[in-house]
Protein backbone atom coordinates (compact mmCIF):
# COMPACT_ATOMS: atom_id res chain seq x y z
CA UNK A 1 0.00 0.00 0.00
CA UNK A 2 2.60 2.61 -1.21
CA UNK A 3 2.20 6.01 0.53
CA UNK A 4 4.40 7.80 -1.95
CA UNK A 5 3.09 10.12 -4.41
CA UNK A 6 2.19 8.47 -7.71
CA UNK A 7 1.12 9.59 -11.53
CA UNK A 8 -1.96 8.22 -10.34
CA UNK A 9 -2.92 10.61 -8.08
CA UNK A 10 -4.54 13.24 -10.72
CA UNK A 11 -6.04 10.00 -12.26
CA UNK A 12 -8.10 9.37 -8.68
CA UNK A 13 -9.01 13.19 -8.12
CA UNK A 14 -10.40 13.42 -11.64
CA UNK A 15 -12.83 9.64 -11.08
CA UNK A 16 -14.23 10.71 -7.58
CA UNK A 17 -17.53 12.28 -8.25
CA UNK A 18 -17.26 16.31 -6.15
CA UNK A 19 -19.87 17.08 -3.88
CA UNK A 20 -21.27 20.86 -4.50
CA UNK A 21 -19.13 22.72 -1.68
CA UNK A 22 -22.69 24.00 0.00
CA UNK A 23 -23.42 20.45 0.82
CA UNK A 24 -19.77 19.78 2.52
CA UNK A 25 -20.41 23.10 4.27
CA UNK A 26 -23.79 21.86 5.55
CA UNK A 27 -22.32 19.00 7.16
CA UNK A 28 -21.00 21.28 9.64
CA UNK A 29 -23.77 23.07 10.26
CA UNK A 30 -22.12 26.43 8.10
CA UNK A 31 -24.71 28.33 6.70
CA UNK A 32 -24.98 29.27 3.05
CA UNK A 33 -24.84 33.10 4.11
CA UNK A 34 -21.32 32.56 5.05
CA UNK A 35 -19.82 31.17 1.66
CA UNK A 36 -18.02 33.05 -0.76
CA UNK A 37 -18.62 30.91 -3.44
CA UNK A 38 -15.42 30.29 -5.98
CA UNK A 39 -17.78 28.19 -8.67
CA UNK A 40 -19.36 24.74 -7.42
CA UNK A 41 -16.63 23.20 -5.76
CA UNK A 42 -14.76 25.57 -3.61
CA UNK A 43 -15.67 28.24 -0.97
CA UNK A 44 -14.19 31.35 1.21
CA UNK A 45 -15.78 31.26 4.25
CA UNK A 46 -16.41 34.65 5.91
CA UNK A 47 -15.24 35.99 8.81
CA UNK A 48 -18.24 37.23 10.13
CA UNK A 49 -19.75 33.50 11.06
CA UNK A 50 -17.00 33.67 14.02
CA UNK A 51 -20.07 35.74 15.64
CA UNK A 52 -22.72 33.68 15.13
CA UNK A 53 -20.42 30.61 16.69
CA UNK A 54 -18.86 32.20 18.91
CA UNK A 55 -20.63 30.74 22.18
CA UNK A 56 -20.40 26.97 20.53
CA UNK A 57 -17.64 24.54 22.59
CA UNK A 58 -14.36 24.21 20.91
CA UNK A 59 -13.71 20.93 19.15
CA UNK A 60 -10.29 18.36 20.27
CA UNK A 61 -7.09 20.35 18.58
CA UNK A 62 -4.80 17.55 16.98
CA UNK A 63 -1.23 18.80 15.54
CA UNK A 64 -0.15 16.14 13.26
CA UNK A 65 3.78 16.63 12.79
CA UNK A 66 6.49 13.92 11.91
CA UNK A 67 10.46 13.05 12.86
CA UNK A 68 13.08 14.43 10.69
CA UNK A 69 11.83 13.76 7.12
CA UNK A 70 13.70 12.93 3.97
CA UNK A 71 14.14 15.10 1.29
CA UNK A 72 10.85 12.91 -0.67
CA UNK A 73 8.82 14.25 2.22
CA UNK A 74 6.80 10.96 4.90
CA UNK A 75 3.13 11.32 3.76
CA UNK A 76 2.87 14.54 6.62
CA UNK A 77 -0.18 15.90 4.26
CA UNK A 78 -1.63 12.57 3.71
CA UNK A 79 -1.62 11.92 7.00
CA UNK A 80 -3.64 15.16 8.13
CA UNK A 81 -6.15 14.77 5.27
CA UNK A 82 -6.63 10.82 5.99
CA UNK A 83 -6.68 11.40 9.45
CA UNK A 84 -9.64 13.59 9.34
CA UNK A 85 -11.50 11.07 6.63
CA UNK A 86 -10.53 8.51 9.23
CA UNK A 87 -12.34 10.43 12.26
CA UNK A 88 -15.51 10.92 10.19
CA UNK A 89 -15.40 7.23 9.14
CA UNK A 90 -15.67 6.27 13.09
CA UNK A 91 -18.38 8.62 13.75
CA UNK A 92 -16.73 11.86 14.99
CA UNK A 93 -17.02 15.33 13.11
CA UNK A 94 -13.92 16.29 12.07
CA UNK A 95 -12.13 18.58 9.45
CA UNK A 96 -8.86 19.14 8.49
CA UNK A 97 -7.33 22.85 8.09
CA UNK A 98 -3.96 22.51 6.16
CA UNK A 99 -1.65 25.29 3.83
CA UNK A 100 -1.95 25.97 0.48
CA UNK A 101 1.07 24.75 -1.70
CA UNK A 102 4.11 27.14 -3.11
CA UNK A 103 4.20 27.05 -6.93
CA UNK A 104 7.57 26.70 -6.49
CA UNK A 105 7.53 23.10 -5.27
CA UNK A 106 4.74 22.17 -7.30
CA UNK A 107 6.65 22.67 -10.67
CA UNK A 108 10.02 21.75 -8.46
CA UNK A 109 11.04 18.62 -7.23
CA UNK A 110 8.46 18.31 -4.58
CA UNK A 111 5.18 18.24 -6.36
CA UNK A 112 1.94 19.19 -4.94
CA UNK A 113 0.44 18.88 -1.40
CA UNK A 114 -2.99 17.78 -2.14
CA UNK A 115 -2.05 14.42 -0.43
CA UNK A 116 -2.22 11.34 -2.29
CA UNK A 117 -3.67 8.18 -3.32
CA UNK A 118 -6.81 7.81 -1.71
CA UNK A 119 -6.56 10.92 0.66
CA UNK A 120 -6.63 14.12 -1.05
CA UNK A 121 -8.19 17.06 -1.47
CA UNK A 122 -9.96 18.00 -4.52
CA UNK A 123 -10.32 19.84 -7.21
CA UNK A 124 -6.59 18.95 -6.77
CA UNK A 125 -5.47 20.94 -9.38
CA UNK A 126 -7.23 24.41 -7.85
CA UNK A 127 -5.12 23.16 -4.33
CA UNK A 128 -2.22 23.20 -6.35
CA UNK A 129 -2.30 25.80 -8.81
CA UNK A 130 -3.90 29.41 -8.10
CA UNK A 131 -6.81 28.26 -5.97
CA UNK A 132 -8.45 31.90 -5.12
CA UNK A 133 -5.32 33.53 -5.92
CA UNK A 134 -4.56 34.31 -2.56
CA UNK A 135 -0.75 33.70 -2.79
CA UNK A 136 -1.09 36.07 -5.69
CA UNK A 137 -2.57 38.57 -3.69
CA UNK A 138 0.16 38.11 -0.97
CA UNK A 139 2.59 38.90 -3.76
CA UNK A 140 1.11 41.69 -4.48
CA UNK A 141 0.70 43.52 -1.36
CA UNK A 142 4.62 42.40 -0.87
CA UNK A 143 5.55 43.90 -4.16
CA UNK A 144 3.42 47.26 -3.69
CA UNK A 145 5.03 47.94 -0.76
CA UNK A 146 8.78 47.48 -1.96
CA UNK A 147 7.98 49.77 -5.26
CA UNK A 148 6.67 52.26 -2.47
CA UNK A 149 9.58 52.25 -1.07
CA UNK A 150 11.61 52.46 -4.14
CA UNK A 151 9.75 55.45 -5.46
CA UNK A 152 9.68 56.77 -1.86
CA UNK A 153 13.46 56.94 -2.26
CA UNK A 154 13.49 58.21 -4.99
CA UNK A 155 11.21 60.91 -5.10
CA UNK A 156 13.00 63.44 -2.76
CA UNK A 157 13.04 60.29 0.36
CA UNK A 158 10.29 62.21 2.30
CA UNK A 159 10.98 59.52 5.16
CA UNK A 160 14.91 59.56 5.08
CA UNK A 161 14.85 55.73 3.88
CA UNK A 162 18.71 55.10 3.90
CA UNK A 163 18.92 53.14 0.30
CA UNK A 164 21.56 50.96 1.41
CA UNK A 165 19.59 49.83 4.55
CA UNK A 166 16.56 48.97 2.79
CA UNK A 167 15.38 45.11 4.20
CA UNK A 168 12.48 45.03 2.16
CA UNK A 169 12.46 42.74 -0.52
CA UNK A 170 9.79 41.51 -3.94
CA UNK A 171 8.75 38.06 -4.07
CA UNK A 172 7.62 35.87 -6.86
CA UNK A 173 5.81 32.37 -6.45
CA UNK A 174 8.62 30.25 -8.79
CA UNK A 175 11.58 28.58 -7.83
CA UNK A 176 14.27 30.96 -9.64
CA UNK A 177 17.78 31.30 -8.26
CA UNK A 178 19.23 34.30 -10.63
CA UNK A 179 17.10 36.75 -8.40
CA UNK A 180 18.21 35.69 -4.65
CA UNK A 181 20.98 38.78 -5.36
CA UNK A 182 20.38 41.37 -7.75
CA UNK A 183 20.73 45.25 -8.15
CA UNK A 184 17.49 47.47 -8.92
CA UNK A 185 17.21 50.78 -10.30
CA UNK A 186 19.62 50.42 -12.93
CA UNK A 187 19.27 52.58 -16.69
CA UNK A 188 19.44 56.18 -15.38
CA UNK A 189 17.95 58.58 -12.66
CA UNK A 190 14.24 57.81 -13.86
CA UNK A 191 14.31 54.11 -12.73
CA UNK A 192 15.40 54.79 -9.22
CA UNK A 193 18.14 55.01 -7.04
CA UNK A 194 20.90 51.80 -7.56
CA UNK A 195 21.18 49.02 -4.67
CA UNK A 196 21.30 45.93 -3.67
CA UNK A 197 18.25 43.73 -3.04
CA UNK A 198 16.57 40.19 -3.91
CA UNK A 199 13.65 38.11 -4.16
CA UNK A 200 12.03 35.76 -1.84
CA UNK A 201 9.69 33.10 -2.64
CA UNK A 202 6.57 34.47 -2.23
CA UNK A 203 5.59 31.68 0.80
CA UNK A 204 8.57 33.35 2.48
CA UNK A 205 7.17 36.76 2.25
CA UNK A 206 6.45 38.54 5.90
CA UNK A 207 2.86 39.33 4.23
CA UNK A 208 2.32 35.65 4.36
CA UNK A 209 3.15 35.02 7.42
CA UNK A 210 1.31 38.01 8.89
CA UNK A 211 -1.87 36.06 7.01
CA UNK A 212 -1.26 33.39 8.59
CA UNK A 213 -0.94 35.04 11.81
CA UNK A 214 -3.62 37.51 11.96
CA UNK A 215 -6.89 36.60 13.87
CA UNK A 216 -9.13 39.00 11.88
CA UNK A 217 -9.11 41.90 9.36
CA UNK A 218 -8.40 44.09 11.91
CA UNK A 219 -5.52 42.75 13.25
CA UNK A 220 -4.13 41.75 10.01
CA UNK A 221 -4.33 45.44 9.11
CA UNK A 222 -2.38 46.62 12.36
CA UNK A 223 0.22 43.88 11.43
CA UNK A 224 1.35 44.79 8.14
CA UNK A 225 1.35 48.83 9.60
CA UNK A 226 3.90 47.28 11.88
CA UNK A 227 6.20 45.65 8.85
CA UNK A 228 9.74 47.24 8.95
CA UNK A 229 10.90 47.92 6.10
CA UNK A 230 14.41 49.24 6.62
CA UNK A 231 16.13 51.87 8.42
CA UNK A 232 16.76 55.61 8.06
CA UNK A 233 19.58 58.44 8.33
CA UNK A 234 20.21 57.33 12.33
CA UNK A 235 19.23 53.97 12.13
CA UNK A 236 15.81 53.81 13.15
CA UNK A 237 13.20 51.52 11.91
CA UNK A 238 10.75 52.57 9.58
CA UNK A 239 7.58 50.90 8.91
CA UNK A 240 4.98 50.45 6.56
CA UNK A 241 2.69 52.35 8.32
CA UNK A 242 4.74 55.43 8.60
CA UNK A 243 5.32 55.47 4.89
CA UNK A 244 1.50 55.10 3.94
CA UNK A 245 0.92 52.03 2.29
CA UNK A 246 -0.23 49.39 4.87
CA UNK A 247 -3.74 50.49 3.98
CA UNK A 248 -3.42 49.38 0.26
CA UNK A 249 -1.82 46.51 1.29
CA UNK A 250 -4.93 45.51 3.82
CA UNK A 251 -6.77 46.20 1.14
CA UNK A 252 -5.14 43.76 -1.44
CA UNK A 253 -5.31 41.52 1.64
CA UNK A 254 -8.88 41.88 1.97
CA UNK A 255 -10.52 38.61 0.53
CA UNK A 256 -7.10 36.71 1.25
CA UNK A 257 -8.21 36.89 4.89
CA UNK A 258 -10.86 34.77 5.05
CA UNK A 259 -9.97 30.98 4.66
CA UNK A 260 -10.69 28.53 1.83
CA UNK A 261 -12.76 25.51 1.88
CA UNK A 262 -12.38 22.34 0.32
CA UNK A 263 -13.34 18.89 0.30
CA UNK A 264 -11.90 15.46 0.20
CA UNK A 265 -12.43 11.97 -1.74
CA UNK A 266 -14.83 11.27 1.00
CA UNK A 267 -16.96 14.28 1.04
CA UNK A 268 -15.56 16.04 4.72
CA UNK A 269 -14.50 19.33 4.83
CA UNK A 270 -11.09 20.41 4.63
CA UNK A 271 -9.85 24.37 5.24
CA UNK A 272 -7.09 25.33 2.56
CA UNK A 273 -5.50 28.67 3.74
CA UNK A 274 -1.67 30.35 4.48
CA UNK A 275 1.06 29.00 3.01
CA UNK A 276 4.39 30.40 5.05
CA UNK A 277 7.47 27.92 4.58
CA UNK A 278 8.25 26.24 8.07
CA UNK A 279 12.32 27.39 8.29
CA UNK A 280 12.25 31.19 7.79
CA UNK A 281 8.45 31.64 8.97
CA UNK A 282 5.93 29.58 11.26
CA UNK A 283 4.97 26.60 8.73
CA UNK A 284 1.57 26.41 9.88
CA UNK A 285 -1.62 27.28 8.52
CA UNK A 286 -4.13 30.20 9.48
CA UNK A 287 -5.05 31.29 13.15
CA UNK A 288 -8.63 31.99 10.86
CA UNK A 289 -9.27 28.36 9.83
CA UNK A 290 -8.40 27.08 12.89
CA UNK A 291 -11.02 29.49 14.98
CA UNK A 292 -13.54 28.59 12.91
CA UNK A 293 -13.06 25.13 12.82
CA UNK A 294 -13.08 24.22 15.99
CA UNK A 295 -16.16 25.87 16.64
CA UNK A 296 -18.25 23.50 13.86
CA UNK A 297 -16.09 20.02 14.05
CA UNK A 298 -15.56 17.51 17.41
CA UNK A 299 -12.06 17.42 15.51
CA UNK A 300 -9.81 19.53 13.74
CA UNK A 301 -6.91 18.08 12.18
CA UNK A 302 -4.26 20.60 11.37
CA UNK A 303 -0.86 20.63 10.37
CA UNK A 304 3.06 21.58 10.82
CA UNK A 305 5.29 21.62 8.37
CA UNK A 306 8.83 19.58 7.93
CA UNK A 307 9.59 17.35 11.51
CA UNK A 308 8.67 18.66 15.25
CA UNK A 309 11.94 20.35 15.76
CA UNK A 310 10.55 22.96 13.21
CA UNK A 311 6.57 23.08 12.59
CA UNK A 312 5.32 21.27 15.61
CA UNK A 313 7.67 23.25 17.67
CA UNK A 314 6.66 26.96 16.24
CA UNK A 315 3.05 25.70 16.06
CA UNK A 316 3.31 25.54 20.48
CA UNK A 317 5.54 28.41 20.48
CA UNK A 318 4.49 30.90 17.92
CA UNK A 319 1.15 29.54 16.55
CA UNK A 320 -0.69 28.86 20.05
CA UNK A 321 0.90 31.67 21.94
CA UNK A 322 -0.63 33.83 19.24
CA UNK A 323 -4.07 32.34 18.75
CA UNK A 324 -4.83 31.24 22.38
CA UNK A 325 -5.59 27.77 21.37
CA UNK A 326 -3.91 24.78 22.88
CA UNK A 327 -3.40 21.05 21.25
CA UNK A 328 -5.11 17.81 23.13
CA UNK A 329 -2.89 15.35 20.81
CA UNK A 330 -0.42 15.39 18.60
CA UNK A 331 0.56 12.33 15.75
CA UNK A 332 3.96 11.86 14.70
CA UNK A 333 3.82 10.52 11.48
CA UNK A 334 6.97 7.92 10.40
CA UNK A 335 8.51 5.90 7.90
CA UNK A 336 10.55 2.88 7.88
CA UNK A 337 12.71 4.80 5.21
CA UNK A 338 13.13 7.62 7.19
CA UNK A 339 13.65 5.50 10.35
CA UNK A 340 16.63 3.56 8.11
CA UNK A 341 18.24 7.12 6.57
CA UNK A 342 18.48 7.94 10.37
CA UNK A 343 20.20 4.75 10.95
CA UNK A 344 23.37 6.70 9.48
CA UNK A 345 23.45 3.84 6.47
CA UNK A 346 21.44 5.39 3.91
CA UNK A 347 21.15 8.12 1.77
CA UNK A 348 18.06 9.66 0.24
CA UNK A 349 18.64 12.30 -2.45
CA UNK A 350 15.51 14.92 -3.94
CA UNK A 351 14.96 13.84 -7.43
CA UNK A 352 17.18 10.80 -7.11
CA UNK A 353 16.32 6.83 -6.82
CA UNK A 354 16.20 5.16 -3.40
CA UNK A 355 19.03 3.38 -2.41
CA UNK A 356 18.36 -0.14 -3.34
CA UNK A 357 19.48 -1.99 0.00
CA UNK A 358 16.68 0.55 1.82
CA UNK A 359 14.02 -1.15 0.07
CA UNK A 360 15.25 -4.70 1.84
CA UNK A 361 14.42 -5.75 5.32
CA UNK A 362 16.79 -4.32 7.52
CA UNK A 363 15.21 -4.37 11.35
CA UNK A 364 18.62 -3.39 12.87
CA UNK A 365 18.77 0.08 10.64
CA UNK A 366 15.13 0.74 11.60
CA UNK A 367 16.48 -0.12 15.39
CA UNK A 368 19.01 2.14 15.02
CA UNK A 369 17.04 5.28 13.63
CA UNK A 370 14.39 4.91 16.16
CA UNK A 371 16.66 7.50 18.10
CA UNK A 372 15.32 10.15 16.23
CA UNK A 373 11.69 9.72 16.81
CA UNK A 374 12.53 9.00 20.16
CA UNK A 375 13.94 12.33 20.60
CA UNK A 376 10.86 14.27 18.97
CA UNK A 377 8.03 12.39 21.08
CA UNK A 378 10.15 13.57 24.20
CA UNK A 379 10.11 16.97 22.95
CA UNK A 380 6.32 16.75 22.31
CA UNK A 381 6.21 15.83 25.90
CA UNK A 382 7.95 18.86 27.58
CA UNK A 383 4.83 20.87 25.67
CA UNK A 384 2.81 18.84 27.80
CA UNK A 385 1.08 16.95 24.98
CA UNK A 386 1.20 13.09 23.93
CA UNK A 387 1.82 11.59 20.83
CA UNK A 388 0.41 8.96 18.66
CA UNK A 389 2.56 7.55 15.82
CA UNK A 390 1.64 7.08 12.79
CA UNK A 391 3.55 4.58 10.28
CA UNK A 392 2.97 5.76 6.80
CA UNK A 393 3.48 2.23 5.42
CA UNK A 394 4.48 1.88 1.80
CA UNK A 395 4.57 -1.68 -0.20
CA UNK A 396 8.58 -2.08 0.47
CA UNK A 397 8.18 -2.52 4.20
CA UNK A 398 8.29 -5.81 5.64
CA UNK A 399 6.22 -7.07 8.24
CA UNK A 400 9.46 -7.87 10.80
CA UNK A 401 10.49 -3.66 10.10
CA UNK A 402 6.64 -2.51 10.81
CA UNK A 403 6.62 -4.67 14.10
CA UNK A 404 9.67 -3.70 15.55
CA UNK A 405 8.81 0.08 14.69
CA UNK A 406 5.61 0.00 16.02
CA UNK A 407 6.99 -1.61 19.33
CA UNK A 408 10.38 0.66 19.71
CA UNK A 409 7.79 3.96 19.14
CA UNK A 410 5.41 2.70 22.28
CA UNK A 411 8.59 1.94 24.52
CA UNK A 412 10.00 5.89 23.00
CA UNK A 413 6.87 7.06 25.33
CA UNK A 414 4.43 7.51 22.43
CA UNK A 415 0.54 7.18 23.95
CA UNK A 416 0.22 4.15 21.05
CA UNK A 417 1.72 3.57 17.78
CA UNK A 418 -0.58 2.20 14.46
CA UNK A 419 -0.15 1.92 11.18
CA UNK A 420 -2.09 4.31 8.73
CA UNK A 421 -2.92 2.67 5.31
CA UNK A 422 -5.11 5.83 4.44
CA UNK A 423 -3.07 6.25 1.02
CA UNK A 424 -4.27 2.95 0.08
CA UNK A 425 -8.12 2.87 2.15
CA UNK A 426 -9.02 6.52 2.71
CA UNK A 427 -10.74 6.86 5.97
CA UNK A 428 -10.89 3.06 6.63
CA UNK A 429 -7.49 3.07 6.66
CA UNK A 430 -7.53 5.69 8.59
CA UNK A 431 -9.87 4.27 11.61
CA UNK A 432 -7.27 2.93 13.85
CA UNK A 433 -5.26 5.76 13.74
CA UNK A 434 -8.43 7.53 14.43
CA UNK A 435 -9.38 5.80 17.58
CA UNK A 436 -6.02 6.18 18.80
CA UNK A 437 -6.41 9.80 18.38
CA UNK A 438 -9.44 10.15 20.38
CA UNK A 439 -8.39 7.67 23.03
CA UNK A 440 -5.20 9.66 23.61
CA UNK A 441 -7.51 13.19 24.37
CA UNK A 442 -9.71 11.44 26.82
CA UNK A 443 -6.93 9.19 28.24
CA UNK A 444 -3.99 11.33 28.42
CA UNK A 445 -5.16 15.24 28.36
CA UNK A 446 -3.21 17.98 27.53
CA UNK A 447 -1.05 20.12 29.89
CA UNK A 448 -0.38 22.52 27.89
CA UNK A 449 2.67 25.22 28.33
CA UNK A 450 5.02 26.69 25.94
CA UNK A 451 8.87 26.51 26.14
CA UNK A 452 10.09 30.01 27.39
CA UNK A 453 8.63 33.01 28.69
CA UNK A 454 8.36 36.18 27.07
CA UNK A 455 10.03 38.50 29.19
CA UNK A 456 13.26 36.66 29.46
CA UNK A 457 16.18 37.67 27.29
CA UNK A 458 16.02 36.67 23.38
CA UNK A 459 19.63 35.00 23.29
CA UNK A 460 17.75 33.05 26.33
CA UNK A 461 14.73 31.89 24.30
CA UNK A 462 17.56 30.39 21.47
CA UNK A 463 19.63 28.86 23.80
CA UNK A 464 16.31 27.04 25.43
CA UNK A 465 15.08 26.01 21.90
CA UNK A 466 18.85 24.99 20.75
CA UNK A 467 19.31 22.95 24.10
CA UNK A 468 15.81 21.68 24.83
CA UNK A 469 14.91 20.60 21.36
CA UNK A 470 17.96 20.41 19.44
CA UNK A 471 19.37 18.95 22.01
CA UNK A 472 22.82 21.22 21.55
CA UNK A 473 25.48 21.34 24.10
CA UNK A 474 24.88 25.38 23.30
CA UNK A 475 24.84 28.46 21.28
CA UNK A 476 27.69 30.47 19.57
CA UNK A 477 26.03 34.33 18.37
CA UNK A 478 28.36 35.71 15.41
CA UNK A 479 28.79 39.20 16.35
CA UNK A 480 26.22 40.51 13.81
CA UNK A 481 23.36 38.19 15.63
CA UNK A 482 24.53 39.85 18.89
CA UNK A 483 24.47 43.16 17.30
CA UNK A 484 20.96 42.42 15.89
CA UNK A 485 19.41 41.11 19.13
CA UNK A 486 20.76 44.10 20.90
CA UNK A 487 19.16 46.32 18.96
CA UNK A 488 15.65 44.87 18.66
CA UNK A 489 15.58 44.83 22.17
CA UNK A 490 16.82 48.41 22.79
CA UNK A 491 13.39 48.88 20.38
CA UNK A 492 11.62 47.10 22.98
CA UNK A 493 10.84 43.74 20.92
CA UNK A 494 12.76 41.64 22.93
CA UNK A 495 9.48 40.02 24.09
CA UNK A 496 8.91 38.40 20.97
CA UNK A 497 8.62 34.77 20.52
CA UNK A 498 11.67 33.45 18.29
CA UNK A 499 11.38 31.52 14.93
CA UNK A 500 14.43 29.31 13.88
CA UNK A 501 15.74 29.05 10.76
CA UNK A 502 17.40 26.18 10.34
CA UNK A 503 17.69 22.97 7.83
CA UNK A 504 14.64 20.58 8.56
CA UNK A 505 16.65 17.05 7.57
CA UNK A 506 18.84 17.35 11.20
CA UNK A 507 18.35 18.59 14.81
CA UNK A 508 21.41 20.18 14.09
CA UNK A 509 22.23 22.45 11.77
CA UNK A 510 24.34 20.65 9.17
CA UNK A 511 21.56 18.09 7.25
CA UNK A 512 24.13 15.60 7.17
CA UNK A 513 23.97 14.44 10.87
CA UNK A 514 20.81 12.59 10.76
CA UNK A 515 19.70 10.43 13.60
CA UNK A 516 19.74 11.41 17.47
CA UNK A 517 22.92 14.08 17.09
CA UNK A 518 25.09 15.57 20.26
CA UNK A 519 27.96 17.03 20.72
CA UNK A 520 27.75 20.17 18.46
CA UNK A 521 26.57 23.78 18.90
CA UNK A 522 24.29 25.41 16.58
CA UNK A 523 25.43 28.91 15.35
CA UNK A 524 22.99 31.59 15.15
CA UNK A 525 24.68 33.83 12.40
CA UNK A 526 22.18 36.46 12.55
CA UNK A 527 18.33 37.62 13.71
CA UNK A 528 16.20 39.38 11.53
CA UNK A 529 12.85 40.74 12.83
CA UNK A 530 9.30 40.09 11.41
CA UNK A 531 7.52 43.09 13.22
CA UNK A 532 4.09 42.34 11.28
CA UNK A 533 4.29 38.63 11.94
CA UNK A 534 5.26 39.24 15.66
CA UNK A 535 8.56 36.80 15.50
CA UNK A 536 12.32 37.35 15.54
CA UNK A 537 13.60 34.44 13.47
CA UNK A 538 17.42 33.51 13.80
CA UNK A 539 19.58 32.34 10.65
CA UNK A 540 21.44 29.28 11.47
CA UNK A 541 23.04 27.16 8.61
CA UNK A 542 22.62 27.86 5.19
CA UNK A 543 18.98 28.72 4.98
CA UNK A 544 17.62 30.41 1.10
CA UNK A 545 13.93 32.05 1.14
CA UNK A 546 14.08 31.84 -2.84
CA UNK A 547 15.08 28.15 -4.18
CA UNK A 548 16.02 27.42 -7.22
CA UNK A 549 15.22 24.12 -9.92
CA UNK A 550 16.81 21.13 -10.30
CA UNK A 551 17.83 19.69 -13.54
CA UNK A 552 15.05 17.46 -13.80
CA UNK A 553 11.51 19.55 -12.43
CA UNK A 554 8.22 18.39 -12.28
CA UNK A 555 7.57 21.11 -14.58
CA UNK A 556 9.34 19.20 -17.24
CA UNK A 557 6.30 16.82 -17.41
CA UNK A 558 3.30 19.14 -16.75
CA UNK A 559 1.05 19.88 -19.77
CA UNK A 560 -2.11 20.54 -21.05
CA UNK A 561 -4.41 17.74 -22.76
CA UNK A 562 -6.65 18.66 -26.14
CA UNK A 563 -9.44 19.58 -23.98
CA UNK A 564 -7.39 21.93 -21.63
CA UNK A 565 -7.04 20.24 -18.84
CA UNK A 566 -3.61 19.73 -16.97
CA UNK A 567 -1.72 16.73 -16.36
CA UNK A 568 1.45 15.44 -15.15
CA UNK A 569 0.68 17.22 -11.98
CA UNK A 570 1.06 14.90 -9.04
Amino acid sequence: MAAQKSSSDLAIARATPLLDIREVAAKYDLDEEHLILHGKYISKVHLSILDQIKDRPHGKYIDVTAINPTPLGEGKTVTTIGLGMGLNHIGKRAVSTIRQPSMGPVFGIKGGAAGGGRSQVIPMEDFNLHLTGDTHAVGLANNLLAAWVDTSILKGNPYQIDPQKVTWKRCLDVNDRSLRQMIVGLGGPSNGVPRETGFDITSASEVMAILGLSRDARDLRKRLGRIVVGLDGDSEPVTAEQIGAAGAMAVVLKDAIHPNFMQTLEGTGCFVHTGPFANIAHGNSSIVADRIALKLADYVVTESGFGADMGAEKFFNIKCRVSGLHPDAAVMVVTIRALKVHSGRYKVSPGKPLPAGILEEDISAVEDGICNLRRHIENVGKFGVSVVVALNRFSSDTDGEVEAALNLSRAAGAFDAVISDVHANGGAGGAALADAVVRACDDAPAKFNTLYADDIPVTEKIATVCQEIYRADGVNFKPAARKSIKRFEKMGLGHLPVCMAKTQYSFSDDPRRVGAPDGFRITVRDVRLSAGAGFLYALTGDIMTMPGLGSNPALLQIDIDNEGLPEGLF
